[in-house]
């Protein structure tokens, strides 16, 4: 992986690393049918793991701005409640929400990690999960909420919000809006004519190989990211388009090679308006929200012009998410209809990105299991959607933070879910 690769990216190949190893003999899991009269899921708890350094004796304090990003004591408030810090566009639900069914009892999960069996009970116990849903098909098999956070809440996508906009992409060629991918970002955004970001073309931003230089590093706050969030974020009048224009530096022709840059998904969103004539949420409400029967309103914090900020900041409730995870492993279908065309999908599966290693993959702004055949949608400080095609399996989780072992950990239980519930 190049050098400028950012630490996310990383984390993510080590997390798949740990999966494959997960489905080895040595690591045998079970999953078995609950032996105490549980009560269906939902499940709920006012307090979690360091809850008072999340700050439950101030009632999880959302605080304001960006402080989340150095007060842990913040997090709780601020992911389940964004739109209440920044500007953001609602994305409307259906009248009437697409179903489904719950299982009587949760399954009791048994994975190995660090060399003992464990539960979710356990997992949840010692990680900082503020929601937590696995589903098969249209029954949810376990869904639960810590820190008194409820299943009404709009939890944080982060770079969740990534992969949204690569499915609106495609329902935008599909449609004709977009002409090709590979045309050029200036062919649509007239103003980034003549910078690095305007000669690109979608395709290349699609497979986060634009070949512009962005430093992606999310422990130094000098880092590219930081000054994409604070121009974006805290309403520089320019918004996301000047802000972009500030990344004009290439350092390798578009397609050459992959390095993950929120910017590239700034540019996509930038495109995305401009070729449908519609703000971003208003495409994504007819388009996805709609179409996927949610549940609840969504919403999308927005720049100083209004342009949603594409590369993070989609907001939406559990249930919601597991939605998006079910549409993807019926392959873009939801209820008999088509979403986001199967041959999108197909597309973005069949040539994966080379991310610099064989345990994980890239496709068009999504992330794939080494034979390209499994999606994972994942944002920064834990938030992770899964679906499985093959076994039908969706797994969301949103959280306060993350790391290596979390990632680690969360891939074993992934991986004993697929083996065992099939």
């Amino acid at each position: 992986m190049p050098a400028a690769a950012s630490t996310f990216a990383r984390r993510v190949v080590q997390a798949f690393a740990c999966a494959m190893l997960a489905l080895l003999p040595e690591h045998a899991s079970a999953v078995e049918p609950a032996r105490s009269a549980e009560l269906p899921s939902p499940r709920f708890r006012h307090d979690g793991p360091e809850a008072e350094a999340f700050g439950m004796s101030e009632g999880y304090p959302r605080c304001a701005g960006l402080e989340y990003v150095q007060q842990r004591r913040c997090r709780v408030g601020a992911f389940s409640a964004f739109d209440a810090l920044f500007p953001a566009r609602r994305v409307p639900a259906p009248t009437e929400a697409t179903p489904f069914r719950r299982a009587s009892t949760e399954p009791v999960v048994r994975y190995r990690f660090a060399g003992r069996e464990r539960t979710i009970d356990e997992y949840l116990d010692r990680r900082p999960i503020t929601g937590f849903l696995i589903a098969k098909g249209d029954t949810i098999l376990v869904e639960r909420y810590q820190y008194g956070r409820t299943d009404r809440e709009r939890m944080a996508s982060f770079s969740i919000a990534k992969s949204l906009v690569g499915l609106l992409v495609g329902i935008a060629v599909e449609e004709r809006a977009i002409r090709s991918i590979d045309d050029v970002a200036q062919a649509y955004v007239p103003a980034l004519e003549g910078s690095a970001y305007g000669k690109t073309p979608i395709r290349a931003l699609l497979q986060m190989r634009s070949g512009v230089w962005f430093r992606e590093d999310y422990a130094d706050p000098t880092s590219d990211i930081y000054t994409l969030a604070r121009l974006t974020l805290q309403h520089d009048p320019g918004g996301s388009l000047e802000a972009v224009k500030r990344f004009d530096w290439r350092r390798a022709p578009p397609g050459e090679y992959f390095s993950y840059s929120s910017a590239d998904t700034v540019v996509l969103g930038l495109v995305l308006a401009a070729a449908t004539g519609r703000p971003v949420s208003e495409y994504a409400a007819e388009k996805l929200w709609k179409p996927l029967g949610a549940e609840a309103d969504a919403s999308w914090i927005v720049d100083a012009t209004g342009q949603e900020v594409t590369y993070a900041y989609f907001n939406a409730v559990l249930r919601d998410y597991a939605r998006l995870g079910r549409m993807l492993a019926d392959n873009g279908w939801s209820q008999g209809k088509s979403v986001v065309p199967t041959a999108w999908l197909r597309a973005s599966r069949s040539d994966p990105i080379d991310t610099g290693s064989a345990l994980i993959r890239y496709g068009y702004h999504v992330w794939l299991s080494p034979d390209a055949t499994r999606y994972l949608l994942r944002g920064l400080r834990g938030q992770t959607l899964l679906a499985d095609p093959e076994t039908k399996l969706v797994l969301v989780q949103t959280a306060l933070d993350s790391g290596d072992f979390l990632e680690l950990e969360l891939s074993e239980l992934w991986a004993a879910l697929r083996a065992q519930l099939r």
